[in-house]
């Protein structure tokens, strides 16, 4: 498997502490104005959830890019292809592809049936108080799991700046990010957090384009060169070839292929990225909207191959590997190589916004969740004002910013792209299924639709906690006792086709009917967009 490690071995601060502080400050400034003026109307639940439905599709496109590319494409994928060679373009590969599933199978459906949260799409034909309670859990199973990753990486990213190598010193870093997440969403909601990641997909584009170029200018615009350099300073030519890193035996091959399942099938079952379908007012422009998202999304993982390979040159993996951060210290590196203190600042601040962007939009889709589906469909039944359950929704938005806090602190040292990879399996698995079943099959019952989405989820969890990923090797998060019997680290290959069949077989063995006229009705909403305004009027 791709190394999940970083290593935080005592190495000299990179660039001015103070420069890269100072550009740190500068960005949060201004992103808090920009929360603070967008907060100015938040005046009803549609505003704090989705924004009011006020953005277009290039806006809410580039938004979803600025979710989309996280600490994993950023950090993690350009770490993986400097030590790992192809195999961590992978991930690229992987997280690209996916969105053609999104587009094609769920964006404009999702849109179409919705109003806030998944959990509005699946319990539409089927009984409301068991689906929202399973798509809440799964929701925040998911958001957790991808928020592990996020908290990693701004450990990773600031103990490299600032020389941190003590736990100590990254885990109040990571605090300082999750109380600043907590702030933004607490005082922007949707509309905030959207114009953040808006701003931040802008300039991390535009970040990593000007490093392409310069590394491509300084092998002569060839990128043979540079692959050539990359093979001279890594000492071997097996970081071009695919399927080096997962070596010749069966487990490490039906490895890859779960990794590729999850990355692929995953995308489209992410609640926070499923939550952006609604910040737009129509469904063309939720069509829109992921049209645009790929292709700034495909820009920029063109951009990570040659980044990636630019950091295996210039840096080389051992000094990389060596770095406070590890694996994800690779891009930050080629920067100050590239430019020293000034683009190591710009470069870090961006990844920092990066990080910033992405934990508020998980935490917003979280709470949202929570406070919505669980609060005041489950517990009040629908009888409770916008306010109330706003209210609710900001207590929760502390709550899992804390929780967030204490578990990246605990996942410190794994690579965050592998960590966002096992989010993508449990969301691929608990929620993917039960979505395209309750859209494409007349016949799907709640009770599939529960055996599907919990059996995944478990599954998924259950195969996580007993992988190599936790157990059992010496880059485990827990090296020192063995009890892994499951053999592969990503579970997807296993966990995803399982809840498939529980869903078919939920449904088969359900002797009561779903009502008839609901499964009409969502399924003309879905495909035509008619009554779809009756269905997010706020």
């Amino acid at each position: 498997m791709i190394n999940i490690a970083t290593q935080t071995a005592q190495s000299e601060t990179v660039g001015s502490p103070w420069v890269n502080i100072t550009i740190f400050a500068v960005f949060v400034g201004i992103t808090l104005v920009v929360v603070l003026r967008a907060s100015k109307n938040n005046k009803t639940a549609a505003d704090y959830y989705a924004a009011g439905r006020s953005f277009t599709g290039p806006q809410n496109g580039t938004a979803i890019a600025g979710d989309y590319l996280s600490a994993a494409s950023f950090l993690g994928i350009c770490g993986a292809i400097a030590i790992n060679g192809y195999d961590g373009f992978l991930y690229s590969i992987g997280f690209l592809v996916a969105w053609l599933v999104a587009l094609l199978l769920v964006a404009e459906m999702m849109r179409n049936t919705g109003k806030f949260t998944m959990a509005d799409v699946l319990s539409f034909r089927l009984k409301q108080r068991p689906l929202r309670i399973a798509a809440a859990i799964t929701t925040l199973a998911v958001c957790f799991f991808y928020l592990l990753a996020q908290m990693a990486g701004a450990g990773a990213l600031v103990s490299l700046l600032l020389g941190i190598t003590e736990e100590i010193g990254q885990s109040l870093v990571i605090t300082v990010v999750g109380a600043l997440m907590i702030l933004y969403v607490l005082v922007g909601g949707m509309k905030g957090t959207t114009w953040v990641q808006i701003i931040k997909a802008c300039l991390l584009i535009a970040g990593a384009a000007a490093m392409t170029v310069w590394v491509l200018a300084i092998h002569g615009f060839n990128l043979s060169e540079l692959l050539a350099h990359a093979v001279e300073t890594a000492g071997t030519s097996e970081i071009l070839n695919p399927g080096g890193a997962y070596g010749e035996n069966a487990t490490t091959k039906l490895d890859f292929i779960s990794l590729a399942l999850a990355l692929v099938l995953g995308t489209a079952a992410l609640p926070h990225v499923l939550m952006r379908f609604y910040t737009v007012p129509t469904a063309k422009e939720a069509r829109r909207s992921v049209v645009w998202a790929i292709w700034l999304i495909g820009l920029f993982y063109l951009f990570t191959l040659v980044l990636g390979y630019g950091a295996g040159a210039m840096i080389g993996p051992e000094r990389i590997a060596n770095a406070p951060g590890g694996v994800n210290s690779a891009a930050p590196l080629l920067a100050f190589e590239l430019g020293g203190p000034l683009l190591l600042g710009f470069i870090s601040a961006v990844a920092f916004a990066t990080i910033l962007a992405v934990v508020a939009g998980l935490t917003i889709t979280a709470a949202a969740s929570f406070a919505h589906d669980i609060y005041a469909n489950v517990v009040r039944k629908g009888k409770v004002s916008p306010d109330g359950e706003v209210k609710v929704a900001r207590r929760t938005v502390v709550v899992i910013g804390i929780l967030s806090i204490l578990g990246g602190i605990g996942a410190q040292g794994q690579n965050v792209a592998f960590l966002v990879a096992l989010a993508f399996a449990v969301a691929a698995s608990a929620n993917l299924p039960t979505i395209l079943y309750s859209l494409f099959w007349r016949r799907f019952t709640t009770r599939g639709a529960v055996w599907s989405m919990y059996g995944g989820l478990s599954a998924a969890i259950i195969l996580i906690a007993f992988s190599p990923v936790v157990s059992g090797t010496e880059t485990s998060m827990i090296s020192a006792v063995d009890f892994a019997w499951f053999p592969l680290s990503n579970p997807g290959l296993v966990s995803i086709p399982l809840a498939f069949v529980l869903g078919w077989l939920g449904t088969i063995t359900d002797p009561n009917k779903e009502d008839v006229v609901k499964q009409a009705e969502m399924e003309v909403r879905s495909l035509t967009g008619v009554g779809a305004e009756k269905a997010t009027d706020h």
